[in-house]
Order: structure tokens, then sequence, then C-alpha cells
């Protein structure tokens, strides 16, 4: 081969590999810069669209409830509406999330997950020896889609108060409506499978879903190998940290971020259990968990970040028919919170946490005043100093955390 032959090849290999290199390189940047785009989720605690709600939209259900004081469902419109007047019904699908929209619109969460605590069926297959009973018709699951809710976790205590075929209809209903299922299915397997919510050029959000029987989950509502239910954790210790350890680490990717979400506690007070602190810590140190999410509580409770990782301990109630009934009204029930939570892919850390504070009136989420704001502030701040977590109300009526 002549020199100058020899030469021009040898450019033009140099060439080819360093275009390679550059290509690589610009791949790997390309992802680099993905990993480093926060995802923000929005998650608010129980969604109760049964009962008065159910009532209220297009398609209610039968009314009539097996409860020990209430045997008309609505019976809990009358209550509201005596409370802050008539609501002209049927009501539109979007209705209930009244000022919501508008927040969702203007924050646009990349994705957005609720704990569904209601049937979506119109089974009368009531479950015996149970004091409440929530179902929607499956025809209002036009209120989650006007939302444009992505997942929904249903592992709680009232996704099987209408029996198996209740649970059934619920998931495949959910499903038809393009929502995403989580904590609840026909068999173990399916009941412990993560939603995969995919985020365009940012990542992935894995979403588990569990529950204990302090949130009133009933052991038989756990899900087998062959039996349907929920994925019920029978305690909270060290074992099961590994369990769900090893069904995390089966489907998490480099990138991912991991929701648990945990139906646990009681309904009233700001106790957190020693016991749930030490298994949310466990589950961040342990099971590649990168946020906690917390409900059952019927207010909003503590939270905490725990090594830069974020854990709701209760979220409190998001919607409910509750308006006119009476009791612990100290606790403010008709206060709640959406909360945007802004994670880094990389590594599953929290950026930032914003709250906003809702008030449920005339069976719909409104902004709450400024009144209501600083009230919700100054307690979970008082709450949450213990994790070294302060609360503070921006000048717009959010909630911010500083760590």
């Amino acid at each position: 081969m002549k020199r100058r032959d020899f030469l021009i090849r040898s450019s033009a290999t140099l060439l080819t590999l360093m275009t390679g290199m550059e290509k690589a390189m610009s791949i790997t940047e390309a992802k680099e810069s993905t990993m480093k785009t926060p995802i923000t989720l929005f998650l608010c605690g129980d969604v109760m669209t049964g009962r008065g709600i159910d009532q209220l939209l297009p398609y209610p259900n039968n009314p009539r409830l097996y409860e020990p004081y209430v045997r008309n469902a609505q019976r809990y419109v009358e209550l509201g509406e005596e409370i802050n007047g008539a609501i002209p019904k049927p009501v539109s699908f979007d209705y209930i999330w009244g000022d919501v929209l508008t927040v969702l619109e203007k924050t646009a969460p990349d994705a957005r997950i609720i704990n569904l605590e209601t049937s979506v069926t119109s089974s009368n297959d009531y479950w015996p020896d149970k004091g409440i009973h929530y179902r929607m018709h499956p025809k209002n699951v036009a209120c989650l889609t006007a939302a444009n809710i992505d997942c929904c976790v249903l592992a709680n205590n009232h996704v099987l108060d209408w029996g198996y075929a209740g649970l059934t209809e619920t998931l495949s209903t959910l499903r038809n409506a393009h929502i995403k299922t989580v904590g609840a299915g026909a068999n173990l397997q399916e009941a412990q499978s993560p939603a995969i919510l995919d985020v365009p050029a940012k990542g992935r959000i894995l979403v588990f879903s569990c529950g204990t029987t302090s949130s009133g989950i009933s052991r038989e509502w756990a899900a087998q190998s062959r039996k349907a239910g929920v994925y019920f954790l029978t305690d909270l210790s060290r074992r099961i940290v590994d369990r769900i350890a090893m069904i995390v680490h089966q489907t998490k990717r480099p990138g991912d971020i991991v929701v648990l979400s945990i139906h646990w506690g009681g309904n009233w007070g700001y106790e957190i259990p020693q016991e749930h602190i030490d298994f949310a810590h466990m589950l961040i140190d342990s099971a590649n968990v990168d946020m906690l999410h917390g409900h059952s509580s019927h207010h909003p409770i503590s939270l905490e970040v725990y090594k830069e990782k974020l854990i709701l301990y209760g979220c409190g109630d998001f919607l409910n028919d509750y308006e006119g009934i009476g009791g612990h009204e100290h606790y403010r029930g008709d206060l709640s919170l959406m909360y945007f939570a802004s994670i880094a892919p990389a590594t599953g850390k929290l950026i930032a946490l914003e709250m906003v504070p809702m008030q449920i009136k005339r069976f719909k989420l409104n902004r709450a005043s400024p009144e209501d704001a600083s009230w919700l502030q100054r307690t979970l701040d008082e709450h949450s100093r213990k994790f070294n977590c302060r609360i503070e109300l921006t000048s717009d009526q959010m909630l911010k955390v500083v760590y």
C-alpha cells in the first residue's frame, strides 16, 4: 500500500472512530441529562368517591346502605346540604375536584397518584359484619379521568366492601379507563406487582401499594397465590422489609423512582408509632424505596425527610362525604393537602416538596382560606419538628418543607 493511501485510510478510520465516540458520548450525555431532570409527583390521601359523593354524580348506585345508623346514602348528601347549602344534582364529573384542576394544570406534575378508597362497582354483595361500605358506580369513573389520574393505589380497607365481585369490577373498570392500579389483584403476585408509570424523556416511577390491619384492613382480605385480595402486611418487621426489597429488586432499573404507598394507622391523632418510623427507615435503608406515601389518617400528619428521601406518614383524607357529621372537629378534617414532590431520578432524593391547602365544602375541593392555610402550616410544623423538618407558608398560600 502506498504511503498516501495508507494515510487517507487511517484518517478515515480515525474519523469513523471519533464520530462513533461522539455519538456514544451524546447518548451518554442525553441519559445523564435525563437523569438530572426532576420528576414531579402529585400525591394525596384518601379519595372517597363512594356513598354520598356517588349519589351526586350522574350515575348513582342504589343508595341502600348496611350501616348501623344510616341506611340510605342520600342522607349523607342531606347532612352536607344542611350545613353548606343545596347542591344542584347531578353534578358534572369534574365538579368534585373544584380548584384542584386549576392547580394541577398550573403545576403540570409528571404523574398523579391517589389512594382510591372505594369500590368501583354496582355489586350488591356487601361484606358482612363491616360497619361502612363505599362504592361508586362504574359509569362514574369519569370523575377520575376528569382529573387525569394516572394511578390508583388500592390496598386499603374499602376496596373489598362489596365483595370479590366488586373488586373484580373495580379492577376492570379502572383498567378500561386507562388508570393503573396497584395493591390489589386476582392473586398475590398481581397485588404485589408495581404500577409502572413511564415519564417520557425523564424516567419511570414504580408504585407499590400495601396495607396493615392497623388501618382497618381485614386479614381475610389478604391476597394469596390463588385468591384475590390486597397486598396485606402481617407485621412491620425486618422480614417483611426483606420481602419488599426482593420484589423491588425484580423490577427496579437505574434511574427508576420507587414509591411505596401504605395504608396504616388510625384515623385521628398526630402520634406516629415508633414501629412506623422504624419501618419507613428500613425501607429506605434496605429496600431501595425512594419515597413513602402513607395514608389512613383523616387529617394530614407529620412528614419526614430521612437521608434526603421523603416520608409522608399520613396524607389525610383528600375528598370525602363527611360534611355534617359531628365529632373530632378540632382536627379540621375538612382541610386537605395536595402534595407535589420533585424527585431526582438518579438518586431518588427529594429536591422540593410543596403542598397546596384545600377545603372540602359542598362535596368539592376549594382553595383553603389564608387563615386555614396558616392553621395547617402551624399544625404540620409543630408535629414535623421532631423529624427536623420545618413547614413554611409562602406568599401565595402554599406550604413548603425545609430540612
